[in-house]
């Protein structure tokens, strides 16, 4: 049994078990959060599909920790010009785990 949900402006493919990292989510470690926006259910056979979102589907996970990604270097030059200019990014996300998958 597979789930796609929405979460941080991405869609994620989960399943039970599974960890995956995703945009930041409030919260502490060890608690539990339900994911209500799920798009799309399936169980091997059946297959649900929202419009946009399944109504009282959930998928319920748990937090397991927050971190920062890698650094992303960013730098902008014009040639001739004497302008170079260097900026980095680290993204903050939040690990979960998938416990389960009601649809």
């Amino acid at each position: 049994m597979y789930a796609v949900i929405k979460t941080g402006g991405k869609q994620y493919r989960v399943i039970t078990g599974e960890t995956l990292k995703v945009e930041l989510i409030s919260g502490d470690i060890g608690s539990a959060i339900v994911l209500d926006k799920v798009l799309m259910v399936s169980d091997g056979e059946k297959l649900s599909v929202g419009k946009p979102l399944l109504l009282g589907a959930t998928v319920a996970a748990t937090i397991v920790s927050h971190g920062r990604g890698d650094k992303v270097r960013i730098f902008k030059m014009r040639r001739r010009k004497h302008y170079q200019k260097n900026q980095g990014h680290r993204q903050n996300y939040t690990e979960i785990r998938i416990d389960g998958i009601s649809a």
